[in-house]
């Protein structure tokens, strides 16, 4: 055991050897909240965080493979513990005293659940969380799993629970600078939590390593497929999907960038020309998820005054039935032929997590990177590979086929072995 671990710099793998090595899970708990003290004025990643309850859970937790790796989880997931809030007013203080399924995997396998991650209202991208971004305070985090992405840059997490309707859990971060991941549509189950999209809803999963998301992997029981021990010989399609003008100069360099070293690697990257058929496909997003949050949200709108007017919209602007057909239908069509692309020999997909760095200001940012492969339902892992000028961060995704997770994630160690250093926030 290295008695110089930094307990809050850790990975989750370094954390489960401590604590296996004999370091106790209270003295985990300590260091995170000593360091929540410190810094959590700054980042603002918690919704709700009990130094006291903390250090009692850490003194119970149950042997398993998670024993003592501290775990942020958004606050729209249910927490038998701790209060599920939403950011909503009528919600702050509420709990249903039952874990949603999976907080529930992750502390039977002996997780320390640290708290509840801010996030926007309803994870919905309208009432912002209030959370900074760790490597700059007066920039976005990105939106909607913004205090889960925070959480991990800053080590007041090990790993975090997100969740991504559109781009909430990869754009984050990518402007965060921790990997991150949205398995494959319904690899983790989204019950326990208010839904949006029954089509889009997935639960994403954030670290600052590429091997913590193979423990997950592991824990979450992904499926089986055939792994890559070298990136050499795999054939990787780059594209910026249906709107490349949207990419700035900084995500266009870290593009070029994961391209070359994937080809020093022995990749074979070629350009990927989507079908005719994608044209209009995040029109088609758009479309599913008013259609499906306007019903997912009626009961706030009818009950409560105070809910942010947006849902209200979605009600008056709901999709007529002939427009989310043609919707549907078109995206059944597109993940047909995705999938017909990667059974003809592309092995993996390169694209942009985000358009460039995190904005100034609490814009959660445009998710037109992420929403056609979350409507695909389809693995994306941000791969942290880039840093632009004042060292913010910039992700690529490498995108792989419908439960094919384990396969996208190695891929990303391949080309990322090292774990993410913990950043250290500074008042602006």
């Amino acid at each position: 055991m290295d008695m110089k671990l930094d307990l809050c710099a850790a990975t989750a793998r370094d954390l489960q050897r401590a604590v296996a090595s004999g370091v106790a899970p209270q003295a985990v708990a300590e260091a995170l909240i000593a360091r929540a003290a410190r810094i959590e004025p700054v980042v603002a990643a918690y919704a709700h965080l009990d130094p006291d309850a903390l250090l009692r859970a850490a003194a119970v937790l149950p042997q398993g493979p998670l024993r003592g790796v501290t775990v942020a989880v958004k606050d729209v997931l249910l927490t038998r513990d701790m209060p599920t809030g939403h950011n909503a007013a009528r919600h702050q203080g509420s709990g249903a005293g039952i874990d949603a399924p999976a907080v529930e995997v992750l502390r039977q396998a002996g997780a320390l659940i640290a708290g509840k991650a801010r996030t926007t209202q309803f994870a919905a991208m309208s009432v912002g969380p209030g959370t900074a971004n760790p490597h700059d305070p007066g920039r976005s985090p990105g939106g909607s799993s913004s205090g889960s992405a925070a959480a991990v840059a800053a080590g007041l997490a090990a790993i975090a629970l997100g969740t991504q309707t559109g781009g909430s859990t990869i754009r984050p971060a990518s402007f965060c600078g921790v990997f991150g991941m949205k398995p494959s549509w319904n690899a983790i189950t989204r019950e326990g939590s208010k839904m949006y999209s029954a089509t889009c809803d997935t639960v994403g999963l954030y670290s600052r390593s590429a091997d913590d998301l193979d423990m997950l992997a592991d824990l979450f029981d992904f499926d089986p497929c055939a792994l890559p021990t070298t990136l050499e010989g795999l054939r990787i399609g780059m594209t910026f999907g249906t709107t490349p003008d949207a990419a700035m100069s900084e995500t266009r360099d870290a593009m070029i960038l994961a391209r070359e070293m994937l080809r020093d690697r022995g990749a074979i990257v070629t350009e990927l020309a989507l079908p005719q058929e994608f044209e209009g496909i995040l029109d088609a997003h758009r479309v599913i998820l008013a259609r499906e949050g306007a019903s997912a949200f009626l009961n706030e709108v009818r009950v409560d005054p105070a809910v942010d007017p947006f849902f209200a919209e979605m009600q008056r602007d709901r999709p007529d039935a002939a427009t989310s057909r043609a919707a549907y239908g078109q995206a059944d069509r597109c993940r047909v032929m995705l999938d017909s692309m990667f059974e003809d020999g592309m092995d993996l997909i390169l694209a942009p997590s985000a358009p460039g760095v995190a904005p100034v200001g609490t814009w959660a940012g445009d998710p037109v990177f992420n929403s056609l492969w979350t409507l695909m339902q389809v693995p994306v892992v941000n791969v942290p590979l880039h840093r632009a000028a004042g060292g913010l961060p910039v992700g690529v995704s490498l995108i792989g086929r419908r439960f094919e997770d384990r396969k996208v994630i190695r891929a990303a160690g391949l080309l990322h072995p090292d774990a993410v250093p913990l950043v250290e926030p500074r008042r602006p």
